[in-house]
């Protein structure tokens, strides 16, 4: 058991009242918040070490460059990672694969190639693909999903042919939670020749991920949903498809020679790293590197599987409301988006604002699956290592007021 009260001290902002009452922060799969140690880390570096890094020899320079590389260092191992190198900084997960559909797709993929996608991706794993696809003349194919909310692999299967040049999947669902079994992915992606990559934006903040066993050739995830400053992401992929692909961007710190005719690239990871990165950001995103290292990702895991399954068992109980995804916990991560009878999506997370709990609600920058699941949102409580089970019970007691002011609805728990 992960000592709440203790990690909860860590995060100024959940220290405040909302509306006249404790804060509960149930939106972690839009951002987490972050701890003192992570904000004091990218003060630190204010304050004591900045300069531009990789140009300069002076002293600030040095140490600057120093506390970056050593951030991709701690990101590399964190993920099992061959080495540093195969770790690229990128302001976000989106621009992450945007850099590898331009990079690598628009080098790989020709007219009459196949991308295969699943209809549960976040927007950000599917417009990339699309704009792809015009670029070139490929085409897309959509793998749809179970009526409990999981990947259809009878579907993948069929999906997946000669032509298939990648297949893009999340690892984890940001609506339905679901976790998806991206070795038996990979093996399907990779007995037809083509590559995998993983939007892992969601599953590397929340469990074990080694890239070693995951079977992937790219992943992708962002620093802000794990206790990270925002604008920095991460793009992984192994090093011979990093060598073999040319730059993302042009410009300053990505070149090794410049002559009138042109240009010679630098070694990878900087050859898609150019101009003037993130720093500061960078380097505090290896404090929450660390701090998450200190809990331990199976710990955290463990933990949020506890809570989503408490979640599960009371929500069933709310009358009117209906649960998405798989209803076992082990089978999906922190994350539980739901529909009520009684009321908007907008209109159940505006009421749980007055009892000071943050829930999202919206359609989750997934609008094929909304359709797919025949509602045009929903509202979404995500967990994290400061949550426990007083933030489930608040929760329901908001959602206890939202029938209070709307009715309950035509029926009890519908779960799917």
């Amino acid at each position: 058991m992960l000592d709440v009260r203790r990690i909860r001290a860590d995060f100024p902002i959940l220290q405040q009242r909302v509306n006249g009452r404790r804060l509960v922060y149930l939106d972690n799969a839009a951002t987490t918040q972050k701890p003192r140690q992570v904000i004091e880390a990218l003060v630190r570096f204010y304050e004591t070490s900045n300069a531009n890094i990789h140009r300069g020899i002076h002293t600030l320079a040095v140490r600057a460059t120093e506390q970056y590389e050593d951030s991709r260092r701690r990101v590399a191992r964190f993920i099992g990672a061959a080495g540093p190198e195969e770790v690229v900084f990128t302001r976000n997960a989106t621009e992450a694969i945007n850099l590898v559909a331009r990079a690598w797709g628009d080098e790989a993929v020709g007219e009459g190639d196949e991308i295969v996608l699943s209809t549960m991706e976040h927007h950000s794993n599917i417009v990339p693909w699309q704009l792809l696809a015009r670029r070139k003349g490929a085409t897309l194919r959509y793998v749809g999903l179970t009526a409990d909310g999981r990947l259809d692999l009878d579907d993948l299967r069929g999906a997946i042919g000669a032509r298939t040049k990648l297949v893009a999947v999340t690892q984890m669902s940001n609506v339905l939670g679901t976790i998806v079994p991206v070795g038996d992915i990979a093996e399907m992606a990779h007995r037809a020749g083509a590559l995998l990559l993983v939007d892992g934006a969601q599953s590397v903040p929340h469990l074990p991920v080694n890239v070693g066993e995951l079977g992937a050739d790219f992943l992708a995830f962002s620093a802000h949903k794990m206790l990270g400053p925002t604008g920095v992401g991460v793009l992984w992929a192994r090093r011979e498809l990093l060598d073999s692909m040319p730059p993302f961007l042009g410009g300053g710190d990505m070149i090794s020679v410049v002559r009138p005719e042109g240009s010679s690239w630098a070694d990878v990871p900087h050859k898609f790293e150019a101009g003037t990165p993130n720093i500061a950001d960078v380097v505090a995103f290896g404090a929450a590197i660390e701090y998450l290292e200190g809990v331990g990702m199976r710990n955290v895991r463990r933990h949020e599987e506890e809570l989503t399954a408490l979640a599960l068992e009371r929500l069933a109980r709310v009358p009117g409301l209906r649960v998405f995804g798989p209803m076992a916990a082990g089978e999906r991560g922190g994350v539980v988006s739901f529909a009520m009878e009684a009321a908007h999506p907008h209109d159940v997370a505006t009421i749980a604002d007055g009892y000071g709990v943050a829930i999202r609600a919206g359609h989750h920058c997934a609008q094929l699956l909304m359709r797919a699941l025949g509602v045009p949102a929903t509202s979404r409580a995500s967990f994290s290592i400061y949550n426990d089970t007083e933030d489930i019970e608040a929760l329901v007691e908001a959602l206890e007021g939202v029938i209070r002011v709307f009715g309950e609805g035509h029926e009890r728990a519908a779960v799917r």
